[in-house]
């Protein structure tokens, strides 16, 4: 007789696998509690650290050399019902991890949340707002410490009515509600110090290629660039301001205008506009630095670093901007009593600036 096989090329009739992969079985609490020779309650108390409750100093080592011996874990689900509260910290955003260079956000809040012994609990929503229930009410469940709420873009946000069950702070946005917690960059500095770069190498002539959209960004880099200039005591010129779409076909775009202005320099509202300027520039045979120093802003690694020559900007600090949420979640960083808590945006100088040759 022929034996058929199975799916696997194994004879049916074969003998099933005497052995198995053997799977540890989790320390219990009695199992610490006969190891160290004291009850189970006297654990627990050790274990959630009741410091007020009356044990030696000599029995709480005992306990705790039992569980490092055993390799005990407490179980987290418990603890948090006790406590009220769980070590994770919920970050709930739109877009921000499959943006590059926003998921810095994500970065930065891990590695505060980790410094202080918080794991971070991560909600991506696309923007979804079905979605975005979903995942405040499962870090509701978890008993979550706080939730930071991000998005991949500084701009006004409405907070989510179940977001107001939690303690939260709003990372990269920010509310009119009064006594709402934030942290943004700070614009106006941004805009200013990318104007100061080419202040400082020697140029007077700047031109500002702005965004089309409305946003905080548009008209805080445009205030920047104005107090830059009247800090030189050099009028603002609004014919030296023009608008694109802020994207490399923008900035592209905007070339042609810009060269009836008699410039030395640009500064540009992002590095995508930028890149799009560079092409424009080249086509017209004239030389970045030589012949017109370049600025763009935001810092975008694949972008600003890889440019012919590197593109100085100045960087949007997501890093910090998560990082810093974490701490005002935690108390560590005071809150602002008139807005937003605005982080400073750095300069990155590179190759696309170069001091103005003497007329």
């Amino acid at each position: 007789m022929i034996s058929q096989e199975n799916s696997s090329g194994t004879p049916s009739d074969a003998p099933a696998a005497v052995k198995q992969t053997q799977r540890h079985q989790p320390v219990t609490l009695r199992q610490v509690a006969e190891a160290a020779g004291v009850s189970t309650a006297t654990v627990s108390l050790v274990v959630n650290k009741k410091k007020a409750a009356r044990i030696s100093d000599e029995t709480r080592k005992r306990v705790r050399d039992a569980i490092q011996d055993l390799g005990y874990r407490p179980n987290a689900m418990a603890q948090t019902l006790v406590s009220g509260s769980s070590r994770f910290i919920g970050l709930v955003a739109d877009a921000i991890a499959t943006t590059p260079f926003a998921g810095q956000i994500i970065h930065g809040a891990q590695d505060e949340a980790w410094k202080h012994g918080y794991a971070l609990l991560i909600a991506n929503t696309e923007g979804n707002r079905e979605l975005e229930t979903d995942a405040i009410a499962m870090m509701l469940e978890y008993k979550v410490r706080g939730i930071l709420y991000s998005t991949w873009f500084h701009r006004a946000t409405d907070i989510p009515a179940s977001l107001r069950e939690s303690d939260f702070v709003l990372v990269n946005c920010f509310s009119a509600e009064p006594g709402t917690r934030a942290v943004v960059p700070d614009e106006i500095q941004g805009g200013r110090s990318a104007t100061e770069v080419l202040l400082k190498h020697g140029h007077r002539r700047i031109a500002f290629i702005n965004a089309t959209i409305p946003a905080p960004a548009k008209d805080g880099r445009l205030q920047g660039y104005k107090e830059a200039l009247e800090a030189e005591g050099i009028p603002f010129d609004a014919g030296l301001v023009l608008e694109a779409y802020p994207d490399q076909e923008g900035g592209y775009g905007a070339t042609e205008e810009l060269l009836k202005r008699d410039v030395t320099a640009v500064y540009c509202y992002n590095d995508r506009m930028a890149m799009g300027l560079y092409d424009g520039l080249r086509e017209q045979g004239l030389s970045i630095p030589d012949d017109i120093a370049v600025v763009g802003f935001d810092n975008q690694e694949v972008i600003a670093a890889h440019l012919r020559p590197p593109l100085s900007t100045v960087s949007l600090p997501h890093y910090e901007l998560g990082a810093a949420g974490v701490r005002m979640l935690l108390g560590l960083d005071e809150a602002q009593d008139s807005g937003p808590a605005k982080i400073h945006c750095p300069t990155v100088e590179r190759n696309s600036v170069r001091a103005l040759a003497p007329a």
